[in-house]
């Protein structure tokens, strides 16, 4: 297929890379020209702008930081879906609001385009090995003709409903994801004071009522595992200031429908303080700083 992808960043990039090795045709746009030169260096072909990118192309991939990103690459000032070839296809893997990817799939029916929000889960280690979860809003139609694309990037692919569905799921889980990830670093950092190796105390908690994904695959401590944002000090991976933007995302999809969550607003307030004291740019689970004894 002919696709363009916008915005290849820490998920992107591999994302992207796992399409051209499968054999698509994709012009890539990125405003970081690194990000750009090493899907180039893959076989991808550089565009000058957004614009140039979609001229030709039969799906549109976008990863993007956060909603204003993505509204102002669709529908703002670059005015993307009005340069979109009808009968096109975007595929929205960004984390926005729910409100955010409605307004652009609206705009993109207009125009005769198909639309689906499809953010992602697995991380950037997910993104590389091309098993990434797709959580999809949009009509199941749009998602059997997104399958041959979707297949290449990731493993599990679900279907959560109508437009703006896939974003709602995806912020259920990242909420989750923040209060298991300091639940698992409270608990061996409580070990850990008491004395407690937290290499064993890991292994015992994780085949005990405790385990959880980021004690088993995204240990926070460092030492205990091998090839997590941990072992080399909270470098790449999922950042702490994207974490908190997927928590006032949550915040504001509870104050929406008045759904009590109280442990999702603690742990926004807990990844705010850790932003605030310059840990914005390393990986999430470097929220486990913030609670070690010093």
């Amino acid at each position: 297929m002919q696709i363009a992808f916008i915005g290849l960043g820490h998920m992107g990039g591999p994302m992207a890379a796992n399409l051209i090795k499968a054999g698509h045709s994709l012009t890539v746009f990125d405003l970081v020209p690194a990000s750009v030169q090493a899907a180039v260096a893959l076989g991808a072909t550089a565009a000058t702008d957004a614009r140039t990118a979609v001229a030709q192309a039969e799906v549109v991939i976008s990863m993007l930081p956060a909603s204003q990103h993505v509204e102002s690459l669709y529908l703002g000032e670059t005015a993307l879906v009005e340069h979109i070839r009808p009968g096109s296809l975007i595929l929205e893997c960004s984390t926005i609001a729910p409100d955010s990817a409605r307004k652009v799939a609206k705009a993109a029916q207009a125009r005769g385009v198909a639309m689906l929000d499809a953010p992602v889960s697995g991380g950037t280690a997910g993104a590389a090995a091309g098993t990434l979860t797709f959580i999809v809003g949009g009509s199941a139609s749009d998602l059997e003709r997104a399958r041959p694309v979707l297949d290449k990037m990731g493993k599990n692919i679900f279907h959560a409903g109508d437009s703006g569905a896939g974003q709602v799921a995806k912020i259920c889980n990242n909420m989750l994801l923040a209060i298991h990830m300091i639940g698992t670093a409270e608990a061996l950092n409580l070990g850990v004071a008491h004395g407690l190796d937290p290499k064993v105390l890991s292994d015992i908690m994780r085949v005990s009522s405790g385990g959880n994904w980021s004690l088993e695959k995204y240990n926070p401590w460092p030492g205990v595992m091998d090839n997590v944002p941990a072992s080399r000090n909270y470098e790449g991976g999922f950042g702490s200031d994207l974490m908190l933007k997927d928590l006032g995302l949550a915040l504001e999809a509870a104050l929406a429908t008045r759904a009590p969550t109280p442990l999702g607003a603690a742990a926004r307030n807990l990844y705010a303080m850790h932003s605030a004291a310059g840990h914005g740019g390393a990986d999430f689970s470097s929220v486990v700083n913030s609670l070690r004894r010093r």
